[in-house]
């Protein structure tokens, strides 16, 4: 009788065990290709964890495959050779290649109605779902990592020049000042700036309504030329060439590799994406966030700045089921509660209005003031021809 009842046990046990197993197998797998390294990349993985810990019918597998450029390069050779991931982060930059590519692109809009999750247009920022849509509003990737660039100034850094820690420059000729006052005081280099090209040529450009591009820059049709020698941008980037001369203004590298300048406090000032601010509260330094730096003989700067970070693309190409899958995530990565720890965790803009209030309710502007200044400072003004978004297709290249 006891090895009847050991053999039924045992038999009850693997029956259980094939149950687990079949159900672990039934579970479809999403592939989301992305760029987010060290912290961000943490919390990517935490997203995706979470997700897979909310249902037990889809995981989504984050998988980092380098810089935006690296990774959007990588995604096109996988979908030309047929094996693409599901999702990829592509950056703003990027955006009108990814428009263009006509059968490769599963639209959100499309996605989510086809899959029939729950989807509101209204519920995200304005500035953040403008740029990543069509001329007659339908969405086209899912916003995820935006973000703006902002001033940041070291607190300690200014006080040991004997500069107001609790006033931040607001003009280009205040930014001057500062900097020969930090330099004078034994500091390496008064500024630094990440991601050159989209900091001083992009958005001081849009800060200063000012066009980079043809054709309300590349938005208003596929002609638009590159025009970015105007005075303004001769004059911005003729200072910047005189600081360093100077010694005033020390160049870090691209991207984001100037970050180290500015966390060490070799440079007392920096120009970067909101962003970066996670990984500062990180290093625990004492910084302070204000808007970027303008031209006051410029009529009508400041007027407000472009988005940067980027967005996530549906491949097509992928069995029906995924699709579903993706839908979901797209639900539960644009929830309130997730994009708020988002934002809170990282400095990247929150992506929804409700995400943003969350945030203003739990105090944490209050707390940690300057981390709503992305927001502020991309609705600054309503956007002209010139501040809205910049579309050109091969921007990389």
């Amino acid at each position: 009788m006891t090895f009847q009842r050991t053999i039924v046990a045992a038999s009850f046990s693997l029956a259980v065990a094939a149950g687990f197993a079949r159900a672990a197998q039934a579970q479809t797998e999403i592939q989301w290709w992305h760029a987010m390294g060290g912290q961000l990349g943490d919390k990517v993985n935490e997203i995706a964890a979470n997700f897979n810990k909310s249902q037990s019918e889809f995981k989504v597998v984050p998988v980092y495959k380098g810089t935006y450029t690296e990774t959007m390069t990588a995604a096109i050779a996988a979908f030309r050779a047929g094996q693409q991931p599901d999702i990829v982060q592509v950056f703003e930059v990027g955006t009108a290649t990814m428009m263009a590519a006509k059968g490769a692109v599963y639209p959100v809009w499309k996605l989510m109605a086809d899959t029939g999750e729950p989807f509101n247009a209204k519920a995200f920022l304005p500035p953040v779902y403008g740029y990543y849509s069509t001329t007659d509003g339908k969405l086209l990737s899912m916003p995820f990592n935006s973000s703006t660039p902002v001033f940041y100034w070291n607190k300690d850094s200014f006080k040991k020049a004997g500069l107001d820690p609790e006033k931040p420059p607001k003009t280009w000729p205040e930014v001057g000042a500062d900097a020969k006052k930090l330099v004078a005081s034994g500091f390496n280099c008064g500024l630094t700036v990440q991601w050159q090209t989209w900091v001083l040529l992009e958005n001081e450009s849009a800060w200063h309504n000012q066009p980079i591009a043809t054709e309300q820059n590349g938005f208003g049709g596929l002609g638009a030329k590159l025009e970015f020698n105007g005075p303004l941008q001769v004059r911005l980037v003729q200072q910047i060439a005189d600081w360093e001369k100077a010694g005033l203004y020390v160049y870090g590298g691209r991207e984001g590799k100037p970050d180290s300048k500015f966390v060490s406090g070799e440079c007392g000032m920096y120009l970067a994406s909101s962003g970066s601010a996670g990984g500062f509260a990180k290093a625990k330094m004492n910084f302070g966030i204000s808007m970027l730096p303008y031209y006051p003989d410029v009529k009508g700067a400041p007027q407000n700045s472009i988005i940067g970070g980027a967005t996530l693309w549906v491949l097509q190409g992928k069995p029906k089921d995924h699709y579903k899958g993706v839908a979901k995530f797209f639900t539960f990565l644009s929830s309130p509660e997730i994009q708020a720890d988002w934002h809170q965790s990282t400095g990247y803009v929150p992506i929804t209005i409700a995400a943003y209030e969350l945030t203003k309710k739990q105090g944490f502007y209050d707390k940690y003031p300057g981390r709503d200044v992305a927001v502020l400072q991309l609705t600054n003004k309503p956007p002209t021809e010139n501040s809205k978004v910049r579309m050109l297709g091969n921007y990389v290249q």
